[in-house]
């Protein structure tokens, strides 16, 4: 394949759930009902549980539902799920979509999504943990693979960096799949390059502290401007054919497209970037795209306002120092308050020296509110850092202590969860 053009869908296989073995279909039915005795007793979607079930019943499973769907596949440290939305919404220009929109991206997850697709479904648009993405190409056979970035992030639980690289490197190496890429990441890029064809993004890199050395040769990275290559060998920024440029798109005919979107930020301008180019690949218009995606205004819950104790209060999700250091950038100017809080629960990476990473000067000036099962921790950073602080136990404590306006709140992934349902149920009382 080259050329990054979608292939005509002429001889494909139609999706067809009916024509699944016995064996897959009774996985199914017992997924559902998991899920569904899960959500009964509150103990969230149920989409994992049943997944796990599933797998166990039928272990192709994830390899047969995604028989007849042309399916994508996004991965990367940070943006995965805001990503994959807009790719979805992009795509639903195209036709029906199947995606896992609450973001269970391991396989289990994965598979209860596939699974609860009809047989209209045109396109899978699949969030992956990195962790797994090499696996899931293997079984899900995709038409075209999103890689956005590689930065620490849960060492306690995922390979290093470039470990990881190196793993998605050999992972994609001859699969058919076209590989949309992050041009300005080094490690995106050498992850990517052992595939047949690779359209590159000129996504932007915000943290590079984790890609100073060249994951070709171990030699240092140069820097200049927006470029960057190699001192010792010919390991190099790739010519991207996508780019972000401030508040705007440049397509591959040099079009300028202003990107209006409702997420904020610049790291959701190039998730943008991104989703245009995968959509591209399917025949979906610039405008269509476009269009699509400035309807979105929230994630999961990220960037959404709401309302809790007759406070407005904005929820930022960031999970490692790359994304920390992107949310700080779309907080309001001080002396906004700031909610900061942090846990090291399974779901998040049991190690929080990650902490030590974060630049949190950058939010000198502000009345800080630490919580979270490892405020102390966070404290003691915030110490070392020379800012005030306040440390309490609950949400409900730290509004009532924060100044008159709207309140930014930053909490990793379970802290972030557990806000939600805090505020979830504060309003249902």
């Amino acid at each position: 394949m080259s050329g990054n053009s979608v292939p005509g869908q002429g001889g494909a296989p139609q999706r067809s759930p009916e024509a699944l073995p016995p064996r897959s279909k009774l996985a199914i039915t017992a997924s559902r009902v998991t899920a569904a005795i899960s959500r009964r007793a509150g103990k969230g979607s149920g989409s994992v549980i049943g997944g796990k079930i599933a797998l166990r019943l039928a272990p192709d499973l994830l390899a047969q539902l995604s028989v007849g769907l042309q399916v994508v596949l996004v991965s990367g440290t940070n943006g995965k799920t805001t990503t994959t939305r807009l790719i979805a919404e992009a795509m639903r220009a195209a036709g029906p979509v199947v995606s896992n929109a609450l973001g269970a991206n391991m396989p289990a997850g994965i598979t209860s999504a596939l699974a609860g697709a009809g047989a209209e479904a045109r396109y899978g648009v699949i969030e992956v943990d990195e962790k797994y993405l090499s696996g899931v190409a293997r079984d899900s056979d995709p038409v075209a693979v999103a890689l956005l970035n590689l930065s620490r992030d849960q060492l306690d639980r995922a390979a290093e960096t470039r470990m990881l690289a190196e793993k998605w490197r050999e992972g994609l190496r001859g699969r058919d799949a076209i590989v949309v890429a992050n041009a300005d990441d080094p490690l995106i890029v050498w992850a990517a390059s052992s595939s047949k064809d690779v359209l590159w993004v000129a996504a932007g890199q915000t943290w590079q502290e984790d890609s100073w050395s060249c994951p070709q040769c171990g030699g240092v990275m140069q820097r200049p401007g927006d470029d960057w290559f190699c001192s010792q060998c010919d390991f190099r920024r790739p010519s991207p054919t996508w780019s972000l440029a401030g508040e705007q798109m440049v397509d591959p005919d040099g079009r300028v497209w202003p990107l209006h979107l409702q997420l904020p930020g610049r790291a959701n301008r190039a998730n943008a970037v991104t989703a245009a180019a995968v959509a591209s690949l399917f025949g979906v218009p610039v405008e269509a795209a476009l269009e699509r995606m400035k309807h979105v205004t929230a994630v999961a819950g990220r960037y959404d306002v709401v309302d809790y104790k007759g406070r407005k209060l904005r929820l930022l999700l960031a999970k490692n120092p790359a994304g920390w250091v992107e949310t700080f950038s779309l907080i309001d100017a001080p002396p906004t308050p700031v909610i900061l809080s942090v846990n090291a629960l399974d779901a998040d990476g049991k190690d929080t020296s990650w902490i030590w990473d974060v630049d949190f000067t950058q939010l000198a000036g502000r009345p800080l509110f630490v919580l979270g099962q490892r405020r102390l921790d966070l404290a003691v950073r915030l110490e070392v850092a020379g800012l005030q602080f306040q440390v309490f136990e609950s949400v409900a404590q730290a509004v009532a202590a924060c100044p008159p306006g709207q309140i930014e709140v930053i909490a990793n992934y379970t802290a972030f969860q557990q806000l939600r349902k805090t505020i979830k149920e504060a309003a249902q009382a």
